[in-house]
């Protein structure tokens, strides 16, 4: 997944010159905590909602321009990265969102809670599913399950493993678009592999 498929295009940008009166009154309107400050839309800082929090009453915003406080030279991650690359910076570096560049040009920005978003979808997360857990015999191997699952009418939506068992004893967990699972199951069972449990 790319993240220029999940960021919030056509962003709210600020120059530096705003007032931080006037960012903190545009966060307000369009319920977000985070703006891109741009010379010709090229980023040239980044301001955020805590950033504001340290001037408590109005009048400390009222002719403080936003340059002498946003973040120069702030993080950001390409259009065309992944949103793992993209949640890995976020988590490390404990903050809530990140501009997109494409081309060196602020494209977007990308947080937390489009991350989440993302990885809701997914994982199915939010649709009727099927989860079938298993231990693939000795003769097979996970194309030749996904085969026999698709064979018998099974969406594969991920699959996931537990990293903290040894091979022989490892469980596959199939995420299925929701799905009849009898005739599925017996013939994993038939080939070998150990079906461990079906949930809906």
């Amino acid at each position: 997944m790319k993240v220029k498929n999940w960021i919030r295009k056509n962003p709210v940008v600020i120059s530096r010159d705003t007032l931080l009166q006037e960012a903190a009154q545009l966060m307000k309107e369009y319920d977000i905590r985070h703006l891109p400050v741009v010379d010709d839309m090229q980023l040239v800082g980044f301001i955020t909602e805590s950033d504001l929090r340290q001037f408590s009453f109005p009048s400390m915003v009222e002719d403080i321009p936003v340059h002498q406080v946003m973040v120069t030279n702030p993080l950001t991650i390409d259009a065309g990265a992944s949103v793992e690359e993209a949640a890995r910076i976020i988590h490390d570096n404990k903050i809530g969102g990140l501009p997109v560049l494409d081309h060196g040009r602020l494209t977007g920005v990308i947080t937390a809670s489009d991350l989440l978003a993302a990885f809701i979808e997914v994982l199915g997360l939010l649709k009727a599913t099927t989860r079938l857990d298993l231990q693939i015999g000795d003769n097979g191997d996970i194309d030749t399950v996904s085969h026999i699952i698709i064979e018998h009418g099974g969406e594969i939506l991920n699959m996931a493993t537990d990293s903290n068992t040894v091979s022989s004893h490892k469980v596959y967990s199939f995420r299925l678009e929701q799905c009849e699972t009898d005739d599925m199951v017996r013939a994993l069972e038939e080939a070998g592999h150990k079906v461990l449990s079906v949930m809906e």
